[in-house]
């Protein structure tokens, strides 16, 4: 299901893209260009950090939606297709017990 949500999602907006309609804020973002959908991109991700910070799963869920639509929009723009990322997410889903060695962080400084 989740696949096809999101190749369903990302097909509108390159609808969108192509075929533009008045009054719709995917073509409003278009035209707005890069610059405008990446601002948007970095709000969502801000108001997704300060909603799981809070305690309404809703809130964080709808933050969640909301950040994965923009990076759609900046997905199309971009012209990197949700296939390509499908596969980069599955190659890591692979790799699932390969650790990476992390550095030890301070938290008291």
């Amino acid at each position: 299901m989740a696949n096809d949500t999101l190749n369903g999602l990302y097909e509108v907006v390159k609808q969108r893209r192509d075929n533009p309609q008045e009054g719709s804020y995917t073509c409003y973002l278009f035209e707005q260009g890069l610059d405008k959908i990446l601002k948007k991109c970095g709000e969502e991700c801000a108001e997704m950090i300060i909603a799981a910070k809070n305690t309404s799963e809703e809130d964080l869920k709808n933050e969640m939606c909301d950040l994965i639509y923009h990076m759609m929009v900046l997905m199309v723009e971009k012209g990197v297709s949700i296939d390509s990322v499908m596969d980069v997410l599955e190659a890591r889903r692979q790799k699932i017990g390969n650790l990476k060695k992390f550095h030890q962080v301070d938290r008291e400084s």
